[in-house]
């Protein structure tokens, strides 16, 4: 086995911690003060987390927010909007030249892909990797589950993950959301549809586009179950020991800050 990475096999939180501690890895690590890390975790509340470019006041139905008891956060990555609600997310930190995850965004979404792909294919799910240039027409939505991008991971040419990217310092923080299961009314009932199209449709046009991990196995996979194979998967495809560890103290100090940033509207509605 070769180099070892930090595995963090956190629990349920809410999106202003999940982002926080998300930021607080990266930044530990441009700073030399923690290693490499791969990092399983889920939400709760429900939350819809919004990319770093999107604008708030356009694409997050707040209302529908509120009564579907759904928090929204703006992620420092970019990519478009995601509803975490029964899924597992992944965080994977280091420095965008490791041999493991360095090249352009496209290579580095591939060479994660790959140990993604290694994982879920030890749960027997016939998943495959979106091409190059895989882009195609989306329905124009805020929803991240629009439409694959490069190297996406697919189940019978459906999107199963989205993952968004951000380079800061040197460092790459990719974190992706693995659908468990999907309740399309809620994943609309928290975004505007686009112009001309009602949330209805927009559901309806949407369900081809994305499958749960539940819908691909024919069984309910429990996240935990999911995490330990995508741990082998990673472990395995990438050559490397998973030494599960905590937080840094450095990364604890900077939580506090960081949870209100994310929290505050300042940061939300920025755009």
């Amino acid at each position: 086995m070769g180099q070892s990475w930090r595995l963090l096999m956190d629990g349920a939180a809410d999106g202003y911690h999940n982002m926080a501690v998300d930021e607080a890895m990266l930044l530990a690590h441009a700073a030399g003060q923690s290693p490499p890390t791969l990092r399983f975790y889920r939400w709760r509340p429900a939350c819809l987390s919004i990319g770093y470019f999107q604008r708030a006041g356009r694409e997050v139905d707040e209302a529908g927010c509120r009564r579907l008891g759904v928090d929204w956060v703006r992620r420092p990555t970019g990519g478009r909007a995601i509803l975490h609600d029964v899924e597992l997310t992944y965080s994977v930190v280091a420095r965008e030249d490791h041999p493991l995850v360095s090249g352009k965004v496209r290579e580095s979404y591939r060479k994660i892909s790959l140990a993604l792909l290694a994982g879920l294919r030890l749960l027997g799910v016939p998943a495959d990797m979106a091409p190059a240039q895989a882009r195609g027409q989306g329905l124009g939505s805020a929803a991240c589950f629009d439409a694959p991008s490069d190297y996406e991971i697919l189940i019978q040419g459906r999107k199963a993950i989205g993952s968004a990217q951000v380079r800061r310092q040197g460092v790459l923080l990719q974190h992706g959301s693995i659908l468990l299961d999907v309740d399309l009314e809620r994943q609309v009932g928290v975004l505007y549809p686009p112009a001309e199209m009602s949330k209805q449709e927009l559901a309806a046009n949407l369900g081809p586009r994305l499958i749960s991990l539940q819908q691909a196995l024919g069984r309910p996979l429990p996240a935990e179950e999911l995490a330990q194979a995508l741990r082998r998967g990673f472990a395995e495809s990438w050559g490397i020991c998973l030494v599960e560890g905590p937080l840094s103290a450095e990364e604890r100090e900077r939580l506090p800050e960081l949870v209100e940033k994310y929290r505050s509207p300042a940061w939300n509605r920025r755009r």
